[in-house]
């Protein structure tokens, strides 16, 4: 198969935008750190602070990682689209397979970062299961199963 200059230019938009992605979780991730920097100094009970600020360090390292991946991708994408405009045609196939294996991976640990965000926010919710089963809600009318099908 032979590699076109216009194959490993389709990957600049989509790793645009994946880095994109990248940047806004990373400024989420920040804001987080430095709102839980605030409740640390003001709490009493730290530990739970703690845990989340561990597993804020695990995703900051993630994210940077995959922003890593993915500006090597975008390198090496755009040193495959000058190899393929010089004429080496082998060299510009293993730079793309290259550029395609690090947004392989960027992907991959995106997925794993995504993981530990639901974890983290599945932990937060439980907190909040417990406070709804004791209480109502003004909407408890359309949720609540009827009295006689929980006789039943």
């Amino acid at each position: 198969m032979e590699l076109e200059l216009s194959t490993p230019a389709l990957l600049f938009s989509a790793i645009t935008l994946l880095m994109l992605a990248f940047t806004n979780r990373f400024l989420a991730i920040a804001s987080l750190i430095r709102g839980l920097h605030k409740s640390y100094l003001e709490a009493k009970d730290k530990d739970s602070i703690v845990k989340q600020i561990h597993n804020l360090r695990l995703r900051l390292r993630l994210i940077k990682n995959m922003q890593l991946f993915g500006v090597a991708s975008f390198l090496l994408c755009v040193i495959c689209m000058y190899l393929v405009f010089r004429g080496y045609t082998e060299a510009a196939n293993w730079v793309f397979v290259g550029s395609m294996g690090s947004l392989l991976i960027a992907l991959a640990i995106s997925m794993f970062e995504i993981q530990i965000s639901t974890k983290a926010l599945t932990l937060e919710l439980g907190d909040m299961e417990q406070i709804y089963k004791k209480g109502s809600s003004s909407l408890d009318f359309i949720f609540k199963k009827d009295s006689k099908k929980d006789e039943e």
